[in-house]
């Protein structure tokens, strides 16, 4: 009988996907331990395992402790919860699992456009609070001729646009460098938020990008501006927005993510100007299995000596 590789699984990032490397492989699952237990796993793997898979986007540090470690496959597109100093020092491999996501982050990011724009959440609560018939809901806002700002017009910022478009909105974007798309293209996020309508960040996670939505760029998006973040958290002053929001400074905002999940600034839930959703972006059954299938993918390709379908770093 052919023994199964050795396979340790940082933390539970989706069961399913969990359940079918458990099957495949000879897992091992470290977030179920204690750190000393941690630490004695490690110890054992030593020499015969090779392989991790992970959430991309926080990862135990006490993996890097494995000295036989030659692939990390991540669950996830955004790879900031990967130590990249540690993985290009010891010629590590980094998998992730972009592009299969695209069309459901897509999807978010255009909902939210529309329920910040229409008022969408706080209607369906006028309605059911029955205050309908004390008179007529505030006017929302119309799509057509705005204009959609994307920061970090990736391939997902791609499909965003693909969407918006059809809405009659015109497309704007910032990248460090211009791509061949045929939108404005802004220098700086400065300028992007003063020629935007709407705001929409999908700037991945790391120092580089931290608090790069701050509150210069809020006021220069304006009071009739509205912001959507659908890339990290931690690339937004939620301080800053939670006090663009209360003053009125921007007319709303609709976030996917947050810097500090599950756990959300008071000061941004109090505010009846922000639609918040709980990091659903790519949360669909069939987004979650495509995901799970090229976590396993990746293992197969480097457990077979083939190049990694989706390799980063």
């Amino acid at each position: 009988m052919v023994s199964k590789h050795s396979v340790l699984l940082a933390n539970e990032f989706h069961p399913e996907t969990i359940k079918k490397l458990d099957e495949k492989f000879q897992t091992h699952h470290l977030w179920e331990l204690s750190f000393d237990e941690k630490k004695r796993l490690i110890q054992e793997l030593q020499g015969t395992c090779e392989a991790i898979a992970t959430a991309s986007w926080m990862v135990d540090e006490i993996i890097y402790e494995l000295n036989s470690l030659k692939i990390i496959s991540c669950f996830g597109v955004g790879v900031d919860g990967i130590n990249f100093e540690v993985t290009r020092g010891r010629n590590i491999r980094v998998s992730n699992t972009p592009d299969v996501l695209n069309d459901a982050v897509a999807d978010i990011a255009i909902a939210l456009v529309l329920a910040t724009t229409r008022n969408i959440v706080n209607a369906d609560r006028f309605v059911r609070e029955k205050k309908w018939p004390q008179g007529p809901l505030p006017f929302g806002m119309g799509l057509a001729g705005k204009t959609l700002g994307i920061v970090g017009c990736g391939r997902i910022g791609e499909e965003i646009a693909s969407r918006a478009l059809t809405f009659g909105l015109k497309i704007a974007y910032h990248n460090r460098s211009p791509k061949d798309l045929p939108y404005s293209y802004y220098s700086s996020i400065a300028h992007l938020a003063e020629a935007s309508d709407i705001l929409l960040c999908m700037l991945p996670g790391g120092e580089g990008t931290k608090n790069a939505i701050n509150a210069d760029i809020l006021k220069k998006l304006g009071s009739t501006g509205i912001f959507i973040n659908v890339g990290r958290g931690s690339s937004v002053d939620e301080v800053a927005l939670a006090a663009a929001l209360q003053k009125q400074h921007i007319f709303a905002a609709g976030l996917d993510v947050y810097a500090d999940e599950p756990n959300v600034p008071e000061e941004l839930l109090e505010q009846d100007n922000v639609v918040l959703l709980p990091h659903i972006g790519s949360a669909t059954v069939e987004t979650r299995k495509a995901m799970g299938q090229l976590v396993i993918d990746n293992l197969d390709a480097y457990f077979s000596g083939k190049p990694l379908l989706t390799e980063v770093g």
